[in-house]
Protein backbone atom coordinates (compact mmCIF):
# COMPACT_ATOMS: atom_id res chain seq x y z
CA UNK A 1 0.00 0.00 0.00
CA UNK A 2 1.11 3.57 -0.64
CA UNK A 3 2.80 5.43 2.19
CA UNK A 4 2.10 8.95 0.95
CA UNK A 5 -0.27 10.33 -1.69
CA UNK A 6 -0.06 13.77 -3.24
CA UNK A 7 -3.45 15.19 -4.25
CA UNK A 8 -3.02 17.16 -7.49
CA UNK A 9 -6.21 19.16 -7.06
CA UNK A 10 -7.98 21.70 -4.87
CA UNK A 11 -11.24 22.41 -3.10
CA UNK A 12 -13.84 19.84 -2.10
CA UNK A 13 -12.41 16.93 -4.08
CA UNK A 14 -8.95 17.39 -2.56
CA UNK A 15 -10.51 17.37 0.91
CA UNK A 16 -12.62 14.33 -0.05
CA UNK A 17 -9.49 12.36 -1.02
CA UNK A 18 -7.56 13.48 2.07
CA UNK A 19 -10.32 12.14 4.32
CA UNK A 20 -10.24 8.66 2.79
CA UNK A 21 -6.43 8.59 2.86
CA UNK A 22 -6.47 9.40 6.59
CA UNK A 23 -8.95 6.58 7.22
CA UNK A 24 -6.60 4.21 5.36
CA UNK A 25 -3.55 5.36 7.35
CA UNK A 26 -1.93 7.00 4.31
CA UNK A 27 -0.04 10.31 4.64
CA UNK A 28 -1.19 13.14 2.36
CA UNK A 29 0.39 16.06 0.52
CA UNK A 30 -1.72 19.00 -0.58
CA UNK A 31 -0.65 21.31 -3.38
CA UNK A 32 -2.00 24.82 -3.68
CA UNK A 33 -1.72 28.03 -5.64
CA UNK A 34 -0.90 31.30 -3.90
CA UNK A 35 -4.58 32.28 -3.87
CA UNK A 36 -5.55 28.94 -2.26
CA UNK A 37 -3.21 29.25 0.72
CA UNK A 38 -6.15 29.50 3.14
CA UNK A 39 -8.15 26.62 1.63
CA UNK A 40 -9.18 23.85 4.02
CA UNK A 41 -7.54 21.08 1.98
CA UNK A 42 -4.20 22.78 2.68
CA UNK A 43 -4.85 22.79 6.42
CA UNK A 44 -6.05 19.19 6.70
CA UNK A 45 -3.27 17.51 4.70
CA UNK A 46 -0.14 16.25 6.49
CA UNK A 47 2.05 18.38 4.24
CA UNK A 48 1.41 21.19 1.77
CA UNK A 49 3.43 22.62 -1.10
CA UNK A 50 2.77 25.85 -2.98
CA UNK A 51 3.03 25.13 -6.70
CA UNK A 52 2.59 28.56 -8.25
CA UNK A 53 0.45 31.68 -8.74
CA UNK A 54 -3.32 31.81 -9.12
CA UNK A 55 -3.73 30.98 -12.83
CA UNK A 56 -4.25 27.22 -13.15
CA UNK A 57 -1.88 27.13 -16.13
CA UNK A 58 0.91 28.15 -13.76
CA UNK A 59 -0.10 25.95 -10.82
CA UNK A 60 -2.65 23.10 -10.96
CA UNK A 61 -1.90 22.44 -14.63
CA UNK A 62 1.88 22.86 -14.29
CA UNK A 63 3.09 19.26 -14.47
CA UNK A 64 6.73 20.03 -13.65
CA UNK A 65 5.74 21.82 -10.43
CA UNK A 66 3.48 18.99 -9.30
CA UNK A 67 6.11 16.32 -9.99
CA UNK A 68 8.68 18.41 -8.11
CA UNK A 69 6.29 18.66 -5.14
CA UNK A 70 5.86 14.87 -5.17
CA UNK A 71 9.60 14.29 -5.27
CA UNK A 72 10.55 16.69 -2.49
CA UNK A 73 7.87 15.19 -0.20
CA UNK A 74 8.69 11.57 -1.22
CA UNK A 75 5.11 10.88 -2.31
CA UNK A 76 4.83 7.47 -3.96
CA UNK A 77 1.46 8.14 -5.63
CA UNK A 78 -0.56 11.02 -7.05
CA UNK A 79 -4.34 11.25 -7.04
CA UNK A 80 -5.53 13.79 -9.65
CA UNK A 81 -9.19 14.05 -8.54
CA UNK A 82 -11.36 15.35 -11.40
CA UNK A 83 -10.72 18.20 -13.82
CA UNK A 84 -7.25 19.75 -14.21
CA UNK A 85 -4.81 16.92 -15.06
CA UNK A 86 -7.06 13.95 -14.23
CA UNK A 87 -7.41 12.90 -17.87
CA UNK A 88 -4.06 14.15 -19.14
CA UNK A 89 -2.20 11.30 -20.84
CA UNK A 90 1.12 13.15 -20.67
CA UNK A 91 0.81 13.62 -16.90
CA UNK A 92 0.00 9.93 -16.40
CA UNK A 93 3.05 8.98 -18.47
CA UNK A 94 5.39 11.37 -16.64
CA UNK A 95 4.24 9.97 -13.28
CA UNK A 96 5.09 6.49 -14.53
CA UNK A 97 8.52 7.65 -15.72
CA UNK A 98 9.23 9.07 -12.25
CA UNK A 99 8.13 5.87 -10.48
CA UNK A 100 5.12 7.64 -9.00
CA UNK A 101 1.84 5.74 -9.23
CA UNK A 102 -0.86 7.72 -11.01
CA UNK A 103 -4.14 6.83 -9.32
CA UNK A 104 -6.14 6.81 -12.50
CA UNK A 105 -6.00 5.50 -16.03
CA UNK A 106 -2.79 4.76 -17.89
CA UNK A 107 -1.42 7.04 -20.60
CA UNK A 108 -2.55 4.56 -23.25
CA UNK A 109 -6.05 4.29 -21.80
CA UNK A 110 -6.53 8.05 -21.51
CA UNK A 111 -5.35 8.52 -25.09
CA UNK A 112 -7.63 5.76 -26.36
CA UNK A 113 -10.77 6.98 -24.59
CA UNK A 114 -10.02 10.71 -24.38
CA UNK A 115 -10.26 11.16 -28.14
CA UNK A 116 -13.99 10.76 -28.64
CA UNK A 117 -13.83 9.67 -32.26
CA UNK A 118 -11.31 6.93 -31.39
CA UNK A 119 -13.35 5.95 -28.34
CA UNK A 120 -16.44 5.48 -30.49
CA UNK A 121 -14.58 3.20 -32.91
CA UNK A 122 -13.22 1.21 -29.94
CA UNK A 123 -16.70 0.78 -28.48
CA UNK A 124 -18.08 -0.35 -31.83
CA UNK A 125 -15.40 -3.02 -31.90
CA UNK A 126 -16.41 -4.02 -28.35
CA UNK A 127 -20.02 -4.48 -29.46
CA UNK A 128 -21.35 -1.56 -27.41
CA UNK A 129 -24.27 0.34 -29.04
CA UNK A 130 -23.08 3.64 -30.53
CA UNK A 131 -24.92 6.61 -32.00
CA UNK A 132 -24.97 6.44 -35.82
CA UNK A 133 -22.63 8.93 -37.47
CA UNK A 134 -19.14 9.37 -38.87
CA UNK A 135 -16.48 6.69 -38.65
CA UNK A 136 -13.91 8.76 -36.83
CA UNK A 137 -12.70 12.26 -37.67
CA UNK A 138 -14.30 14.14 -40.59
CA UNK A 139 -11.52 15.35 -42.89
CA UNK A 140 -13.25 18.26 -44.62
CA UNK A 141 -16.60 19.95 -45.23
CA UNK A 142 -17.36 17.89 -48.32
CA UNK A 143 -17.12 14.73 -46.19
CA UNK A 144 -19.15 16.46 -43.48
CA UNK A 145 -21.96 17.18 -45.93
CA UNK A 146 -21.91 13.62 -47.26
CA UNK A 147 -21.93 12.12 -43.73
CA UNK A 148 -24.84 14.32 -42.62
CA UNK A 149 -26.90 13.20 -45.61
CA UNK A 150 -26.10 9.55 -44.92
CA UNK A 151 -26.80 9.84 -41.17
CA UNK A 152 -29.99 11.84 -41.65
CA UNK A 153 -30.88 15.18 -40.08
CA UNK A 154 -30.89 16.33 -37.35
CA UNK A 155 -27.21 15.72 -36.59
CA UNK A 156 -24.77 16.86 -33.93
CA UNK A 157 -21.28 18.10 -34.79
CA UNK A 158 -18.81 17.43 -31.98
CA UNK A 159 -15.20 18.33 -31.30
CA UNK A 160 -13.19 15.15 -30.84
CA UNK A 161 -11.18 16.86 -28.07
CA UNK A 162 -14.28 18.52 -26.65
CA UNK A 163 -15.82 18.82 -23.24
CA UNK A 164 -18.25 21.05 -21.39
CA UNK A 165 -20.30 21.63 -24.53
CA UNK A 166 -17.52 23.44 -26.41
CA UNK A 167 -17.25 22.64 -30.11
CA UNK A 168 -20.76 21.16 -30.27
CA UNK A 169 -23.45 22.24 -32.73
CA UNK A 170 -26.92 20.82 -33.40
CA UNK A 171 -27.77 20.99 -37.11
CA UNK A 172 -31.38 20.56 -38.22
CA UNK A 173 -30.98 20.87 -41.99
CA UNK A 174 -28.38 21.22 -44.72
CA UNK A 175 -28.69 25.02 -44.93
CA UNK A 176 -27.31 25.32 -41.37
CA UNK A 177 -24.42 22.89 -41.83
CA UNK A 178 -21.66 25.17 -43.16
CA UNK A 179 -22.05 27.83 -40.47
CA UNK A 180 -22.18 25.13 -37.77
CA UNK A 181 -19.06 23.42 -39.19
CA UNK A 182 -17.06 26.65 -39.24
CA UNK A 183 -18.12 27.93 -35.82
CA UNK A 184 -17.69 24.56 -34.06
CA UNK A 185 -14.16 24.16 -35.44
CA UNK A 186 -13.20 27.71 -34.47
CA UNK A 187 -14.52 27.24 -30.94
CA UNK A 188 -12.78 23.88 -30.56
CA UNK A 189 -9.49 25.26 -31.84
CA UNK A 190 -9.64 28.13 -29.37
CA UNK A 191 -10.60 25.91 -26.41
CA UNK A 192 -8.50 22.79 -27.03
CA UNK A 193 -5.96 23.67 -29.73
CA UNK A 194 -7.61 21.01 -31.90
CA UNK A 195 -10.35 21.55 -34.50
CA UNK A 196 -10.97 17.89 -35.43
CA UNK A 197 -14.68 17.13 -35.66
CA UNK A 198 -16.91 14.07 -35.81
CA UNK A 199 -20.64 13.70 -36.30
CA UNK A 200 -23.47 11.82 -34.62
CA UNK A 201 -27.18 11.47 -35.16
CA UNK A 202 -28.96 13.93 -32.87
CA UNK A 203 -30.98 11.90 -30.39
CA UNK A 204 -34.26 13.67 -29.68
CA UNK A 205 -35.75 13.74 -26.17
CA UNK A 206 -32.56 12.18 -24.76
CA UNK A 207 -31.61 11.36 -21.22
CA UNK A 208 -28.00 11.40 -20.11
CA UNK A 209 -27.47 8.26 -18.03
CA UNK A 210 -24.02 7.06 -17.00
CA UNK A 211 -22.79 3.79 -15.51
CA UNK A 212 -20.11 3.81 -12.83
CA UNK A 213 -17.50 1.08 -13.35
CA UNK A 214 -14.33 -0.11 -11.64
CA UNK A 215 -11.69 -2.26 -13.32
CA UNK A 216 -8.57 -3.88 -11.87
CA UNK A 217 -5.09 -4.76 -13.15
CA UNK A 218 -6.25 -8.30 -13.99
CA UNK A 219 -8.68 -7.05 -16.64
CA UNK A 220 -11.81 -7.64 -14.55
CA UNK A 221 -14.53 -5.01 -14.22
CA UNK A 222 -17.81 -4.49 -12.38
CA UNK A 223 -20.49 -1.82 -12.46
CA UNK A 224 -21.96 0.15 -9.59
CA UNK A 225 -25.28 1.03 -11.24
CA UNK A 226 -26.36 4.24 -12.96
CA UNK A 227 -26.64 7.97 -12.40
CA UNK A 228 -29.11 10.20 -14.25
CA UNK A 229 -27.39 13.46 -15.21
CA UNK A 230 -30.00 14.86 -17.58
CA UNK A 231 -30.61 18.17 -15.78
CA UNK A 232 -27.99 20.29 -17.53
CA UNK A 233 -27.39 23.86 -18.62
CA UNK A 234 -25.12 24.36 -21.62
CA UNK A 235 -23.97 20.76 -21.21
CA UNK A 236 -22.94 21.40 -17.60
CA UNK A 237 -24.63 19.15 -15.05
CA UNK A 238 -26.68 20.88 -12.36
CA UNK A 239 -28.12 17.97 -10.40
CA UNK A 240 -27.90 14.17 -10.57
CA UNK A 241 -29.75 11.25 -9.04
CA UNK A 242 -29.63 7.50 -8.61
CA UNK A 243 -31.55 5.44 -9.48
CA UNK A 244 -32.79 7.16 -12.61
CA UNK A 245 -36.58 7.63 -12.57
CA UNK A 246 -36.50 6.55 -16.24
CA UNK A 247 -34.71 3.27 -15.54
CA UNK A 248 -36.23 -0.21 -15.61
CA UNK A 249 -34.65 -3.36 -14.20
CA UNK A 250 -34.20 -4.72 -17.73
CA UNK A 251 -32.58 -1.52 -19.01
CA UNK A 252 -30.29 -1.32 -15.97
CA UNK A 253 -29.11 -4.86 -16.59
CA UNK A 254 -28.46 -4.22 -20.30
CA UNK A 255 -26.64 -0.92 -19.72
CA UNK A 256 -24.61 -2.38 -16.87
CA UNK A 257 -23.56 -5.32 -19.02
CA UNK A 258 -22.59 -2.96 -21.86
CA UNK A 259 -20.47 -0.81 -19.54
CA UNK A 260 -18.67 -3.85 -18.12
CA UNK A 261 -18.13 -5.19 -21.65
CA UNK A 262 -16.63 -1.84 -22.67
CA UNK A 263 -14.31 -1.78 -19.65
CA UNK A 264 -13.09 -5.33 -20.01
CA UNK A 265 -12.59 -4.96 -23.77
CA UNK A 266 -10.02 -2.20 -23.20
CA UNK A 267 -8.74 -3.79 -19.94
CA UNK A 268 -9.57 -0.61 -18.05
CA UNK A 269 -7.94 -0.13 -14.64
CA UNK A 270 -9.41 2.21 -12.03
CA UNK A 271 -12.71 4.00 -11.50
CA UNK A 272 -14.39 5.27 -14.64
CA UNK A 273 -17.75 6.18 -16.06
CA UNK A 274 -19.32 4.99 -19.30
CA UNK A 275 -21.79 7.66 -20.42
CA UNK A 276 -24.82 6.91 -22.57
CA UNK A 277 -27.60 8.80 -24.30
CA UNK A 278 -30.95 7.06 -23.86
CA UNK A 279 -33.80 7.91 -26.23
CA UNK A 280 -37.51 8.05 -25.43
CA UNK A 281 -37.89 4.37 -26.40
CA UNK A 282 -35.10 3.37 -23.97
CA UNK A 283 -32.58 2.60 -26.69
CA UNK A 284 -29.15 3.53 -25.37
CA UNK A 285 -26.02 4.66 -27.18
CA UNK A 286 -22.42 5.09 -26.04
CA UNK A 287 -21.47 8.75 -25.75
CA UNK A 288 -18.08 8.86 -24.04
CA UNK A 289 -16.00 7.39 -21.24
CA UNK A 290 -14.57 9.47 -18.41
CA UNK A 291 -11.33 7.93 -17.18
CA UNK A 292 -11.48 9.50 -13.70
CA UNK A 293 -13.64 9.93 -10.64
CA UNK A 294 -16.77 11.99 -11.38
CA UNK A 295 -18.02 15.08 -9.54
CA UNK A 296 -21.27 13.20 -8.84
CA UNK A 297 -19.68 10.04 -7.40
CA UNK A 298 -21.10 10.61 -3.87
CA UNK A 299 -24.65 9.64 -4.83
CA UNK A 300 -23.40 6.23 -5.97
CA UNK A 301 -21.53 5.84 -2.68
CA UNK A 302 -24.66 6.70 -0.72
CA UNK A 303 -27.00 4.15 -2.33
CA UNK A 304 -24.61 1.17 -2.18
CA UNK A 305 -22.58 2.09 0.95
CA UNK A 306 -19.27 2.12 -0.93
CA UNK A 307 -16.18 4.38 -0.84
CA UNK A 308 -15.13 4.92 -4.46
CA UNK A 309 -11.96 6.85 -3.56
CA UNK A 310 -10.84 3.97 -1.35
CA UNK A 311 -11.53 1.54 -4.19
CA UNK A 312 -9.48 3.71 -6.57
CA UNK A 313 -6.52 3.60 -4.19
CA UNK A 314 -6.82 -0.16 -3.63
CA UNK A 315 -7.00 -0.91 -7.36
CA UNK A 316 -3.99 1.35 -8.03
CA UNK A 317 -2.09 -0.61 -5.37
CA UNK A 318 -2.83 -3.86 -7.24
CA UNK A 319 -5.71 -5.17 -5.13
CA UNK A 320 -8.23 -7.08 -7.32
CA UNK A 321 -11.90 -6.07 -7.32
CA UNK A 322 -14.56 -8.41 -5.99
CA UNK A 323 -16.19 -8.68 -9.42
CA UNK A 324 -19.61 -8.07 -7.88
CA UNK A 325 -22.06 -5.73 -9.62
CA UNK A 326 -23.91 -3.30 -7.35
CA UNK A 327 -27.49 -2.09 -7.51
CA UNK A 328 -29.09 0.88 -5.72
CA UNK A 329 -30.67 0.09 -2.37
CA UNK A 330 -31.88 3.65 -1.69
CA UNK A 331 -32.47 6.91 -3.60
CA UNK A 332 -29.94 9.74 -3.64
CA UNK A 333 -29.95 13.22 -5.20
CA UNK A 334 -27.06 15.66 -5.59
CA UNK A 335 -27.40 19.42 -6.11
CA UNK A 336 -24.27 21.22 -7.24
CA UNK A 337 -24.02 24.51 -5.36
CA UNK A 338 -22.16 27.05 -7.47
CA UNK A 339 -21.03 30.60 -6.71
CA UNK A 340 -23.27 31.92 -9.48
CA UNK A 341 -26.27 34.22 -9.74
CA UNK A 342 -29.17 32.15 -11.15
CA UNK A 343 -31.27 35.31 -11.58
CA UNK A 344 -28.60 36.89 -13.78
CA UNK A 345 -27.92 34.15 -16.35
CA UNK A 346 -25.82 32.19 -13.82
CA UNK A 347 -23.11 34.86 -13.78
CA UNK A 348 -20.09 33.84 -11.62
CA UNK A 349 -20.13 35.38 -8.15
CA UNK A 350 -16.70 35.09 -6.51
CA UNK A 351 -16.06 36.92 -3.26
CA UNK A 352 -15.94 36.58 0.52
CA UNK A 353 -18.46 34.45 2.40
CA UNK A 354 -19.60 36.64 5.28
CA UNK A 355 -22.01 34.20 6.93
CA UNK A 356 -22.49 30.47 6.57
CA UNK A 357 -24.90 27.92 8.02
CA UNK A 358 -24.55 24.34 6.82
CA UNK A 359 -27.44 21.86 6.63
CA UNK A 360 -27.38 18.56 8.50
CA UNK A 361 -29.55 15.77 9.80
CA UNK A 362 -30.24 12.18 8.85
CA UNK A 363 -29.57 11.39 5.20
CA UNK A 364 -27.84 14.70 4.43
CA UNK A 365 -24.25 14.77 3.15
CA UNK A 366 -22.36 17.94 2.26
CA UNK A 367 -19.04 17.86 0.40
CA UNK A 368 -17.52 21.34 0.55
CA UNK A 369 -14.35 23.24 1.32
CA UNK A 370 -15.86 26.63 2.14
CA UNK A 371 -16.22 28.28 5.55
CA UNK A 372 -17.34 31.62 6.96
CA UNK A 373 -14.71 34.21 6.04
CA UNK A 374 -13.44 32.17 3.07
CA UNK A 375 -12.88 34.11 -0.14
CA UNK A 376 -13.87 32.29 -3.31
CA UNK A 377 -11.27 33.07 -6.00
CA UNK A 378 -12.38 33.97 -9.53
CA UNK A 379 -9.72 31.76 -11.12
CA UNK A 380 -11.36 28.34 -10.92
CA UNK A 381 -14.60 26.43 -11.38
CA UNK A 382 -17.51 28.06 -9.54
CA UNK A 383 -18.71 24.92 -7.73
CA UNK A 384 -18.32 25.38 -3.98
CA UNK A 385 -20.38 22.52 -2.55
CA UNK A 386 -22.27 19.33 -3.33
CA UNK A 387 -25.43 18.79 -1.30
CA UNK A 388 -26.54 15.16 -1.26
CA UNK A 389 -29.69 13.71 0.29
CA UNK A 390 -30.45 10.00 0.58
CA UNK A 391 -33.68 8.26 1.55
CA UNK A 392 -35.70 5.09 0.97
CA UNK A 393 -37.71 6.63 -1.89
CA UNK A 394 -37.32 9.40 -4.47
CA UNK A 395 -40.15 11.39 -2.90
CA UNK A 396 -38.46 11.27 0.50
CA UNK A 397 -35.09 12.26 -1.02
CA UNK A 398 -36.69 15.28 -2.73
CA UNK A 399 -38.43 16.37 0.48
CA UNK A 400 -35.17 15.96 2.39
CA UNK A 401 -33.39 18.08 -0.25
CA UNK A 402 -36.01 20.82 0.07
CA UNK A 403 -35.45 20.92 3.82
CA UNK A 404 -31.65 20.88 3.49
CA UNK A 405 -31.68 23.68 0.90
CA UNK A 406 -33.78 25.81 3.23
CA UNK A 407 -31.19 25.28 5.97
CA UNK A 408 -28.25 26.10 3.69
CA UNK A 409 -27.43 29.79 4.18
CA UNK A 410 -24.53 31.47 2.38
CA UNK A 411 -24.20 35.25 2.58
CA UNK A 412 -21.76 37.60 0.88
CA UNK A 413 -22.02 35.95 -2.55
CA UNK A 414 -24.75 34.73 -4.90
CA UNK A 415 -25.30 30.97 -5.18
CA UNK A 416 -27.47 28.52 -7.09
CA UNK A 417 -29.37 27.50 -3.94
CA UNK A 418 -32.50 29.46 -5.01
CA UNK A 419 -32.49 27.67 -8.38
CA UNK A 420 -32.35 24.26 -6.73
CA UNK A 421 -35.22 25.21 -4.41
CA UNK A 422 -37.37 25.98 -7.45
CA UNK A 423 -36.23 22.80 -9.23
CA UNK A 424 -37.24 20.62 -6.29
CA UNK A 425 -40.75 22.11 -6.46
CA UNK A 426 -41.11 21.79 -10.22
CA UNK A 427 -43.97 19.35 -11.09
CA UNK A 428 -42.15 17.97 -14.13
CA UNK A 429 -39.02 17.25 -12.07
CA UNK A 430 -41.06 15.76 -9.23
CA UNK A 431 -42.69 13.37 -11.71
CA UNK A 432 -39.23 12.42 -13.06
CA UNK A 433 -40.29 13.49 -16.56
CA UNK A 434 -37.24 15.39 -17.76
CA UNK A 435 -34.63 15.16 -20.53
CA UNK A 436 -31.40 17.01 -21.33
CA UNK A 437 -33.63 19.73 -22.84
CA UNK A 438 -35.34 20.43 -19.50
CA UNK A 439 -33.50 23.70 -18.81
CA UNK A 440 -34.46 25.16 -22.19
CA UNK A 441 -38.03 25.58 -20.93
CA UNK A 442 -37.30 26.12 -17.23
CA UNK A 443 -37.98 29.70 -16.16
CA UNK A 444 -36.39 30.84 -12.93
CA UNK A 445 -38.82 32.99 -10.96
CA UNK A 446 -37.33 36.09 -9.37
CA UNK A 447 -37.26 36.35 -5.60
Amino acid sequence: MFKKILIANRGEIALRIIRTCKEMGIKTVAVYSVTDAESIHVKFADEAVCIGPAPSSESYLKISNIIAAAEITNADAIHPGYGFLSENAKFSKICEEHDIKFIGASCEMISKMGDKATAKLTMKAAGVPCVPGSDGIIENFAECKKTAKKTGYPVMLKATAGGGGKGMRAVWNESELKDAWDSARQESKAAFGNDDMYMEKLIEEPRHIEIQIVGDSKGNACHLSERDCSIQRRHQKLTEEVPSPFMTDKLRQRMGEAAVKASEFIKYEGAGTVEFLVDKNRNFYFMEMNTRIQVEHPITEQVINFDLIREQILVAAGVPISGKNYFPQMHSIECRINAEDPFNNFRPSPGKITNLHLPGGHGVRLDTHVYSGYSIPPNYDSMIAKLITTAQTREEAINKMKRALDEFIIEGIKTTIPFHRQLMNNPQYIEGKYTTKFMEDFEIESN
